[in-house]
């Protein structure tokens, strides 16, 4: 079959989609009371199509640019009737349609796979206005800063900075200490808008979404609730869950940055993660209590926290890399886990940005498994100073489980 049928095929089917959307808001409108539907929407697909095809066979770019203004200009004139008989005020309507014939012409001429995946997203935003909107009254103006904050950081902030080593050691790349901070940073702030969204109520889902933003938070306000009085297993059981979801956090990090890495260590983290998952569920999986205060109630993505953070990710990594060249290579074991009892994502990244040099991946993998352990022994520290010796000795059965099958899996 000839690519020009098939590529007009796929702009008419831009604008059956987007089409499809906006018919199905207006379905119980009275026949030929609305601007556009199904038909007019696959049509101005057709249409970008056919003038994409005429201005290339001409050579002659005015051609579409005339067509898609004198379609503009019709169909903002309807939109206008339209809106002014409903007594409302929105343009979304044309500048989806305006969108249709662009990527119609797109389609045909251009990449066609950007323009089909353009079209599903327009008609996905289109489809979630309810869930937008609600999204923008449920979340704080501190939060949406945080979000415009976040892509300040990662479309102005990064350009700006030098991708280079700026210390003796190669240890310190101001590019790529800012963005995994960045990125670390942002896998905290979708678990805290998933918090907020969501509303957890239980320990389960409480859990498991304030993990993503810190494990050691988690665990911290799981001890003050044993004070209270609060179920001890249930507790216990939401820790352990909290640990694993911090294993998982660091298998995401892991997969985005250094995915060679992975398969190496995969079988101790899964293992492990397992075990907290296994005993997690068994103890907190009929329970109906509710958490009455969130343990990720801070923004995970406030400013001065991920300088902070930025800060001690310089520190570490510079302090590994130099360590390394006059110790050998053997020292980035003992940064690896001294970070990991603040921080484990400041361990785990430090020792991924170490993958960079002559070591040896599986020094790294085992640094980065150090690292986990580390910070699952400093959770039952934090959870004896929050919730008591019977709290900590719940977690640390269960923790201390979990690391030493994921040890015996390295002999597998």
């Amino acid at each position: 079959m000839d690519p020009l049928i098939l590529r007009l095929g796929l702009a008419f089917a831009i604008g059956t989609l987007i089409g499809l959307e906006r018919g199905w808001r207006e379905r119980d409108a009275p026949g030929g009371s609305r601007t556009a539907g199904i038909r007019t929407f696959g049509m101005a697909g057709f249409f970008g199509g056919i003038l994409a095809v005429i201005a290339s066979a001409f050579a002659a770019p005015s051609v579409f640019i005339a067509g898609f203004l004198g379609f503009s200009a019709i169909f903002a004139v309807f939109e206008y009737r339209e809106t002014q008989r409903d007594n409302v005020f929105s343009v979304t309507s044309t500048i989806a349609a305006m969108s249709v014939v662009v990527l119609g012409g797109l389609a045909v001429v251009g990449d066609f796979r950007a323009a089909a995946a353009g079209g599903a997203a327009i008609a996905c935003l289109l489809a979630s206005r309810e869930v937008l909107h609600g999204l923008l009254k449920r979340l704080s103006w501190n939060e949406v800063r945080s979000t415009l904050t976040l892509v300040a950081m990662t479309a102005i902030g990064l350009p700006l900075l030098p991708n280079r080593a700026i210390d003796p050691w190669g240890g310190f790349n101001p590019f790529e200490v800012w963005l995994l901070t960045v990125l670390a940073g942002a896998i905290s702030y979708i678990g805290y808008i998933a918090i907020r969204l969501l509303g957890p109520r239980g320990i389960i889902p409480a859990s498991l979404l304030g993990a993503i933003v810190s494990s050691m938070a988690v665990t911290a306000a799981l001890g003050r609730q044993v004070r209270l009085g609060d179920s001890l297993f249930m507790m216990v059981g939401g820790a352990c869950l909290a640990g694993m979801v911090s294993i998982l956090r660091v298998g995401l990090l892991l997969t985005l940055i250094q995915p060679g890495l992975v398969n190496s260590i995969f079988l101790p983290m899964c293992v492990a993660s397992i075990v907290l998952g296994a005993i997690g569920a068994i103890l907190s999986l009929n329970t109906v209590a509710a958490i009455p205060e969130s343990p990720a109630r801070r923004n995970p993505f406030d400013v001065a926290a991920l300088l902070i953070f930025a800060a001690a990710f310089a520190l570490i990594s510079t302090l590994s890399a130099g360590l390394v060249q006059h110790f050998g290579a053997q020292s980035v074991l003992v940064t690896s886990s001294l970070a990991a009892v603040a921080d484990v994502d400041i361990a785990v990244l430090s020792a991924l940005r170490m993958g960079d040099s002559s070591i040896d991946p599986v020094l790294i993998g085992n640094a980065i498994l150090l690292a986990l352990a580390t910070n699952g022994v400093s959770r039952i520290g934090l959870a004896a100073f929050t919730g008591g010796t019977k709290y900590a000795v719940g977690l640390a059965l269960a923790s201390l489980t979990a690391i030493a099958l994921g040890a015996a899996s390295l002999l597998v």
